[in-house]
């Protein structure tokens, strides 16, 4: 059953992500609407089939951009827009087929239970993901629940989860940063030093592999660097705040 909302949007970055793309924004649309796609450059033929799907689909709209910008930028773009809609949340996820569609009604119904909330996604992995890439992303949560004062931020790296979409563009623009990779960390940290309250729900991940149409824009080296700089930079910044955040911690 597809749900429908005036206040909480689908938003699905896409970069050169295949036939992938499609599965997914059907299987997003099968249990919400609005669903907004921006594709982020995409060089791969897939932006006029979307926009065809949009063209008979009025629950869905596709923007396209005209150069890669990063998955970050993507998003802020479908956040201005959704702004200047009308609406107040948008639950982000990857058009790569490994975010589970049908929990979109419970995380939905979450944010809506809990407007002033991060409704963040809490990875359950199967035996497809990758063992660098599971205990690689311990070493990221544990400098974001330091650099947050373990306000209970479960995992910082999976991009399946609910914004306020007005917080999230405020942080932003006062941001050179988060338009890349770094976006879901530091998107997490810097909306809990504004004081928005995390809350985790467990949701299945999936690693699909490049026979099934799996596909992947990491690079360990590239990515992991960029990680290593962003959360230099975040703790410098938790070190500012952190008069603030203890008191927080200890008195709210």
């Amino acid at each position: 059953m597809t749900t429908s909302s005036s206040t909480h949007l689908v938003l699905i970055p896409s970069y050169n992500t295949g036939a992938a793309v499609f599965h997914t924004v059907r299987a997003a649309r099968k249990f919400w609407q609005p669903v907004w796609v921006v594709v982020d450059g995409s060089s791969d033929g897939t932006g006029a089939d979307l926009q065809a799907m949009a063209a008979a689909d009025p629950g869905l709209k596709v923007m396209i951009l005209p150069h890669n910008q990063g998955k970050g930028a993507a998003i802020l773009h479908g956040l201005e827009a959704a702004l200047e809609a009308g609406f107040t949340h948008v639950l982000a996820m990857d058009a790569d087929g490994q975010h589970p569609a049908d929990k979109i009604p419970e995380f939905m119904r979450t944010s809506l239970e809990n407007p002033g909330a991060l409704v963040l996604g809490l990875p359950v992995f199967d035996a497809s993901a990758p063992l660098l890439r599971v205990r690689g992303r311990k070493i990221s949560n544990w400098w974001t629940n330091l650099e947050t004062l373990w306000q209970g931020i479960g995992d910082s790296l999976f991009g399946f989860r609910v914004y306020p979409a007005r917080p999230l563009r405020d942080v932003m623009a006062h941001s050179r940063w988060m338009r890349r990779f770094d976006f879901d960390t530091e998107a997490a940290v810097r909306l809990c030093w504004r004081g928005i309250r995390p809350i985790n729900v467990a949701a299945p991940v999936k690693y699909l592999r490049p026979e099934d149409g799996g596909v992947s824009h990491f690079n360990y080296l590239r990515d992991n660097v960029l990680l290593t700089g962003m959360h230099t930079r975040l703790f410098f910044g938790f070190l500012v705040r952190l008069p603030l955040l203890l008191w927080r911690k200890l008195f709210s």
